[in-house]
């Protein structure tokens, strides 16, 4: 009875058991937070001893021989002896041990000093292969095979890296075999044209000599061909602007010449007939006579030859004033009819100047003086046609 009746106090106060160990269980974790915030921060370079005191490490090169014991202090650290090294800031008592390049086709790059253990490299001619994260071994280059050329040379880390030739491909085995048509795997491959399987000498030298006689010939062709276009061109522009007068100077020494006058708008085309008789002396006429200079005709003609952003400039060369180019700027919106404006005034003026009235044929010295500004203004090409067009000696 009195076991039972223990058994039954100990059941009723084991939640309360429970409990406390359950606060037990936190409150260290709680108060050793609060403990190691209490805790001082080591500056850079420095060390929490167990006592809590900040010392400071070692360099690189050194081990601890002895800690600091109080705030001020230095630890005493000493150089570590040959054959071992310490590559970082360290309070450790023991320098590590130097490495030995012991692999065969090995040798050392760098030797052990005390900051820095020994640098150990692969022989020339042969490549480091890495087995694992910290395993490797040194083995031979591999060297290119006949049909095969060298894309990259063997290096300390990597081997020597092969590709086929041209007109080679890799095939399923993993070497190299010859391409025999453009098709399938060696598209991208051979030239074009295809490698046939022919005897004797390399026949791609012996057509160097040919292409380079037809490109040759090609180009002298062309040359030719430009020229000779150039000429025809050139021909028949000036046989078209010389037809005027052959023609007049075909006419019969009895018949009336006629001088055609223009009304003032280059559109219409009212003619007035004014008949002449010639005299007997006017028969032996030289082959080139000079055609009648109709304004409207003239300025069409150097409209056409002289650029659009060069007529202002020719205007201003032949004397017409500032003033009068605006107004015919304002009068026209077309760019065209402005300068044909432009320009009419200067030969109105010239032709009224000369004794001509209000006729429409510009005076020979008037041509001239536009020729002779057009070559100052480097359209020697522009006088060149106006001296072919009115047979200007």
């Amino acid at each position: 009875m009195e076991a039972a009746g223990l058994r039954r106090r100990r059941n009723k106060k084991a939640p309360i058991g429970t409990f406390l160990l359950l606060m037990s269980l936190f409150l260290p974790a709680s108060c050793l937070l609060e403990e190691v915030k209490k805790q001082p921060t080591c500056p850079h370079g420095d060390y929490l001893t167990e006592e809590g005191i900040c010392c400071n490490k070692c360099s690189p090169g050194f081990k601890l021989v002895e800690k600091c014991h109080a705030v001020g202090q230095r630890s005493n650290c000493t150089a570590c002896p040959a054959d071992q090294f310490t590559d970082q800031m360290n309070f450790t008592p023991n320098c590590r041990r130097c490495r030995r390049c012991k692999q065969k086709n090995e040798e050392v790059a760098a030797p052990c000093e005390r900051h820095q253990n020994t640098v150990c490299r692969c022989k020339k001619g042969f490549y480091r292969f890495r087995i694992d994260s910290e395993t490797s071994e040194c083995r031979r280059c591999s060297t290119c095979r006949p049909d095969e050329q060298q894309e990259h040379p063997c290096s300390q880390d990597e081997n020597t890296v092969c590709g086929c030739k041209e007109n080679f491909y890799r095939g399923t085995r993993g070497v190299c075999e010859a391409c025999k048509n453009c098709s399938d795997e060696c598209k991208l491959h051979c030239t074009s044209p295809p490698m046939l399987n022919t005897k004797g000498p390399d026949r791609t030298n012996s057509l160097v000599p040919v292409v380079a006689g037809v490109a040759a010939v090609a180009a002298v062709t062309l040359v030719l061909g430009i020229f000779i276009t150039y000429m025809t061109t050139k021909r028949f522009t000036k046989r078209k602007l010389l037809k005027p007068s052959s023609q007049l100077a075909e006419a019969s020494p009895d018949s009336c010449q006629e001088s055609l006058v223009y009304s003032e708008e280059p559109s219409e085309n009212n003619v007035k007939a004014q008949s002449c008789v010639m005299d007997q002396e006017t028969s032996n006429l030289p082959d080139c006579v000079p055609l009648e200079i109709r304004i409207p005709e003239l300025i069409y003609s150097v409209l056409d030859l002289v650029p659009v952003l060069q007529v202002k400039q020719l205007v201003r060369c032949l004397g017409v004033k500032d003033s009068e180019i605006e107004q015919a700027d304002l009068d026209h919106r077309s760019c065209r009819e402005a300068h044909y404006q432009m320009l009419r005034v200067w030969a109105e003026r010239g032709s009224r100047a000369a004794g001509g009235g209000r006729a429409l044929l510009l005076p020979l010295p008037l041509l001239q003086e536009l020729i002779d500004k057009l070559r100052l203004m480097h359209l020697g090409r522009a006088a060149e046609e106006l001296e072919t067009k009115y047979c200007i000696q």
